[in-house]
């Protein structure tokens, strides 16, 4: 018998087409107790089940407690962060501040020095005024450098203009002493002066209730702790500015400008002294019985018994105590004719308890004095624990 070639090609093909589309076998999984039984004689769904015991559930709620914890530690670190970072800012801008207003204070203080500096005359005045005028000055443009931070933007800005009117002051001070130079009117000099003096006064009012209260207050608002907003006062003694004592400056100023001290009487006298918190007056004629107490102080009463105004007028009290004795000083910035100042001394080490001493006060004689028997006194007094 014969076999034809096609016969052959054609019966491998269908052979293997064949066995290529036959669909794989499907062996139905074995059945387990509680199954259902396969509905419509397909395969069966496999069914998801929990996870069997509490382990898995524990494992799950500590892993959430972690994560949790995570983030409230992230939280708090940020805002630590935060807070740390705003306090240095804080920290840094008002240590800037503080340089600045510890430098106008000086100049406050080195304005008074000189006003009240013996002898001065109008020339010298000038020169140094006007070096307080350019100090002055620099600390306006440092101020205006820095950088506040944001909520303390307004306080500073008023910083800034306190300091302006200190150089205002300054300034004009210079300015009235030039243009009455020539004058005679002592009054109306004094009063011009005032005016300028009043600028002085006015900064200070500025700095605390514009700067120094409102940032404070800021830090709180904010909760920045341990950071401190600076003061800075630059008159320190009110009664140097009024129109009574300038007037009395420009006439010493202008009676050194001509050479020597100023015509008229000259003189300092002691007062009174004065026994505190007692209130008693002491006696050069009877012996007084003083009560030690940490806080007791004596008061000095001085008054100008000439007439011109004196300045740096020195008062010293001494107690003597064995070979130790107790030796305080103080000073009266200036004094006008016929004022009475007072000067207290006071935080004294160990009194001579129990014996008969005394309280030596003596004013020193200013320059031009010739009258100086009423500058001093010698009291008897005996110190005690009892109260008198």
């Amino acid at each position: 018998m014969t076999v034809h070639d096609d016969d052959i090609l054609d019966f491998d093909f269908v052979d293997d087409e064949t066995r290529e589309l036959a669909p794989p076998t499907v062996r139905p999984s074995p059945r387990r107790p509680g199954d259902e039984p396969p509905r419509g004689g397909g395969p069966r769904r496999p069914r998801l089940r929990a996870p069997q015991g509490l382990a898995p559930l524990a494992r799950l709620a500590g892993l959430v407690a972690l994560a949790i914890a995570i983030v409230v530690l992230l939280s708090v670190w940020v805002q630590g962060c935060a807070g740390t970072d705003a306090e240095a800012t804080y920290r840094e801008y008002l240590a800037d501040v503080d340089a600045v207003a510890k430098d106008s204070a000086k100049v406050g203080a080195d304005l008074a020095t000189l006003l009240t500096t013996p002898g001065l005359a109008q020339a010298a005045l000038e020169t140094r005024l006007g070096g307080l005028v350019q100090r002055q000055e620099l600390d306006v443009a440092r101020a205006r450098d820095l950088d506040p931070p944001g909520p303390l933007t307004p306080p500073h800005e008023q910083a800034v203009e306190s300091l302006e009117l200190r150089v205002a002051g300054l300034q004009g001070l210079l300015d009235t002493f030039r243009a009455t130079k020539d004058t005679q009117d002592q009054t109306a000099a004094g009063r011009r002066l005032a005016v300028m003096g009043q600028r002085l006064e006015a900064s200070d009012v500025v700095w605390a209730d514009l700067f120094l209260a409102p940032s404070t207050a800021s830090m709180a608002a904010e909760g920045v702790q341990g950071v401190t907003a600076p003061t800075s006062v630059f008159v320190e003694n009110v009664d140097l500015y009024t129109s009574r004592s300038l007037s009395s400056i420009w006439q010493r100023v202008h009676g050194a400008s001509t050479g020597g001290t100023a015509s008229g009487l000259h003189g300092s006298a002691l007062a009174y002294t004065e026994v505190d918190p007692a209130g008693v007056q002491l006696t050069t004629s009877a012996e007084t019985k003083i009560t030690i107490s940490t806080d007791l102080t004596f008061e000095v009463g001085v008054q100008n018994s000439g007439e011109n105004q004196e300045v740096g007028v020195k008062v010293k009290l001494t107690i003597p105590a064995g070979d130790t004795p107790i030796v305080k000083n103080g000073a009266i910035d200036v004094i006008d004719p016929g004022e009475t100042k007072t000067v207290t001394f006071s935080d004294f080490p160990d009194f001579p308890f129990g014996e008969n001493t005394t309280v030596q006060v003596s004013v020193e004689p200013v320059p031009g004095e010739t009258r100086t028997d009423n500058n001093s006194a010698e009291y008897p007094v005996v110190f005690t624990l009892e109260p008198s």
